[in-house]
């Protein structure tokens, strides 16, 4: 399965597309996200979301392979061209990475409770 795809949809002229990709959440844990852009062809995402944490990357890839049957039935179809949006999804899970080591430490240790 891959880790990453890209669909388009043209629909009255405009081309709306929608990239995915799978990636490993840092800390050694194994646990991986999927992270997915979307908006017109040509522009700026006008959304970025992300589902998981999966236990692996064949999870996550699974999840992956779902959303674009569903995509799919919807009129998207495989993109050849590059990923144009790659940088702000890895600035995405540049945020997770960081909201998940803030939580991880946030807890206090008390003994003597």
């Amino acid at each position: 399965m891959p880790r990453s795809l890209c669909l388009t949809r043209q629909c009255l002229g405009l081309v709306t597309r929608i990239e995915c990709v799978v990636l490993p959440l840092a800390g050694e844990r194994g646990l991986w996200t999927l992270l997915c852009a979307a908006g017109m062809s040509g522009s700026q995402p006008s959304a970025i979301k992300s589902q998981g944490p999966f236990h692996g990357p064949f999870v996550a890839e699974g999840v992956l392979d779902a959303i674009a049957e569903s995509l799919a039935v919807q009129g998207y179809e495989a993109c050849s061209e590059p990923m144009i949006w790659r940088l702000h999804l890895q600035a995405e899970l540049r945020r997770l990475n960081g909201e998940r080591c803030r939580h991880l430490g946030d807890y206090q240790f008390r003994p003597e409770s």
